[in-house]
């Protein structure tokens, strides 16, 4: 087979090599690259040789699933042996004594009653095939080691030379809390050394901007396990930075003819229940009695914004009515996936739902673009689109589905808006457009949201009156630009490595006296500063200079103003420029007039 070849994938999803194919074979060809079907075959090829290598360092192992996942593939495994960070070396260097043994990766096919009594002895593999509903199951085969797999794999072992394990997990069997416990190893493969060594590059860099890390050295946020898990406090420095960009957001939303609301963030049951949130989404929810009825805390704020439009009665004129929300909802997410504030149970959506008619779709969904575009620039975000289609659990009729999915679509599409489709991936109550960034580290972030719901104002009965003098209901365009302020400001701050652009900063200006007398003037400039908005904070502890310029620079703020004898005399100060990495002098009123430009840099 060529080195520059995998082989075919035929329409079963099986991988034939080129010997077999013949010069008539009308498969696929799969090229030995990094492209994302390569890499899915290759990744998923390597979870098996890992196996393969725990397998024989650790006999009695079992295994769940291998799955290729967004950040490489994992492993879900039971084993008597405690397996940590330190083992990984040695499972590497198994997998490679496996590679030098030459095995084929070969596949073959048995009845799901014939796997289920080879494996009989095997309860993960059980539940494994209770999930499986083919009457056939495939096997794949690489020396001594077997797994049922789906596939496709790589023909042969020798094509799995770059890889790197990255880190060991605990996983609850299936995702259940209350089930057991099981090993999973994660790791990395890609079809060249330079790929992966760039990758590996990338992960150290991820963690120096790891925004648990510098939310802690920066003083943003906390957590308290005693107070409870995925509940983030926010501490004054990252208070002030959340407040910024809340600021920044209701500018730009009552500009864009938004009006503000708040809804209670309790409703009782039953209106989850008639949204269809209590069927498709109950799971996650929160739920409580209050006077013999039960209750629910909100996991979103759409039920609320309907009760405000049915408010008072509504026409074809007021529409489109656009209300938003910086609203408070709380999902039972499970603790395996917590993780700073990426992953919360309680957090803030910049939530809005903009009601309209249904020939008002697409200009509504090209002025939310719009606004996620004005966003994505002023934070230099790349982002593309998704169109997501109906999933499995769904309200509503297809034929309303198929409405608001081909609007989305020519909405898009008439003013050249490049779109993925994501089949399947739409809310319970609409198909939706997903909004995903490239970060400065080239990763890729799910963040805003625009959702076509036609089924929730209908089910809530609201109406209003159209040109015709009769009843209709509006169509609903649930939409968050950042998705989230928690996740958003964790990934701006991972974006940035912490070293905000001057307008976010939480301090925006480290006032450093030299000596006592320089104190008053300092604190002058930092009271002057915050009437214009500007935060400041003065560092006259009882330390060197030396050490409080340093303690300065540690928390990445903009500028750090050296204040002398000079300075007070004069009114000027000296700056040192953190983000353009220069020392210079202004006068006081030069320095005002510098900043408050800068602020204006944050308009959208």
């Amino acid at each position: 087979m060529s080195e520059n070849l995998i082989g075919y994938i035929d329409d079963q999803g099986n991988i034939i090599d080129t010997q077999s194919a013949g010069d008539s074979c009308t498969a696929t060809p799969v090229e030995y690259d990094n492209s994302d079907a390569a890499l899915e075959i290759i990744r998923h090829s390597t979870a098996h040789l890992m196996a393969q290598a725990i397998t024989e360092l650790y006999p009695n192992s079992q295994f769940f699933v291998g799955p290729v996942v967004d950040e490489g593939f994992y492993y879900d495994f039971r084993v008597d042996e405690k397996i940590g960070e330190d083992d990984l070396k040695t499972i590497e260097k198994k997998m490679k004594d496996l590679i030098k043994k030459k095995y084929k990766i070969e596949k073959y096919e048995i009845s799901k009653s014939e796997a289920l009594e080879k494996f009989a002895n095997d309860d993960l593999k059980q539940k494994v095939m209770s999930r499986i509903t083919d009457d056939v199951l495939s096997v794949y085969k690489q020396g001594e080691f077997e797994d049922l797999c789906r596939g496709p794999h790589v023909p042969a072992l020798r094509f799995l030379h770059n890889f790197k394990l990255t880190r060991v997990a605990g996983a609850y069997l299936g995702g259940d809390e209350n089930a057991e416990m099981l090993t999973r190893i994660y790791g990395i493969a890609f079809a060249d050394k330079e790929a992966l060594n760039e990758h590996m590059l990338m992960l150290e860099e991820a963690k120096k901007r790891d925004h648990r890390k510098i939310g802690n050295e920066m003083e943003l946020f906390m957590f308290n396990e005693e107070a409870g898990a995925g509940l983030p406090f926010w501490l004054p420095k990252g208070a002030r930075l959340r407040n910024k960009l809340e600021a920044i957001l209701h500018k730009a939303h009552r500009t864009r003819g938004y009006e503000p609301v708040r809804g209670p963030e309790i409703l009782k049951s039953q209106m989850w229940h008639t949204s269809g949130h209590f069927a498709c989404y109950g799971e996650n929810m929160y739920l409580t009695e209050i006077d013999g009825q039960e209750y629910g805390l909100k996991p979103m704020n759409c039920i609320g914004h309907i009760q405000i439009f049915k408010h008072s009665g509504k026409s074809y004129r007021d529409l489109p009515l656009r209300y938003y929300e910086y609203g408070t909802v709380h999902r039972h997410e499970k603790s395996g996936v917590l993780h700073g504030l990426l992953r919360v149970r309680e957090f803030a959506q910049d939530d809005a739902h903009i009601f309209c008619t249904p020939d008002q779709i697409k200009s509504v969904i090209l002025e939310v673009v719009e606004f996620v575009d004005s966003v994505m620039k002023l934070f230099n975000f790349n982002y593309t689109m998704e169109v997501a289609t109906k999933p499995e659990k769904a309200i509503g009729d297809d034929a309303v589905w198929e409405l608001a999915t081909q609007g989305i679509k020519d909405a898009l599409t008439e003013n050249n808006l490049p779109f993925d489709i994501d089949e399947g991936g739409g809310a319970f109550y609409g198909p939706k457009i997903d909004v995903k960034i490239t970060d400065a580290l080239g990763r890729k972030w799910q963040c805003g949201t625009v959702q076509v719901d036609f089924n929730l104002p209908e089910r809530f009965n609201a109406e209003y009156v159209g040109e015709d003098n009769e009843r209709h209901s509006p169509v609903m365009i649930h939409r968050a630009i950042l998705g989230s302020f928690e996740r958003f400001i964790a990934i701006l701050t991972e974006h940035y490595a912490g070293e905000f652009p001057f307008f976010l900063a939480p301090v925006q200006v480290i006032f450093v006296p030299i000596a006592e007398s320089h104190v008053a003037y300092a604190n002058k400039l930092k009271a002057e500063l915050l009437y214009k908005d500007i935060d400041a904070d003065v560092y006259d502890k009882n330390d060197s200079l030396n050490k409080r310029v340093r303690n300065a620079e540690k928390q990445r703020v903009p500028y750090v103003v050296i204040i002398g004898d000079e300075e007070v005399a004069n009114k000027t100060v000296a700056i040192r420029d953190r983000r353009a990495k220069e020392q210079y002098n202004l006068t006081q009123d030069e320095f005002m007039v510098k900043l408050t430009q800068q602020l204006q840099e944050g308009k959208i």
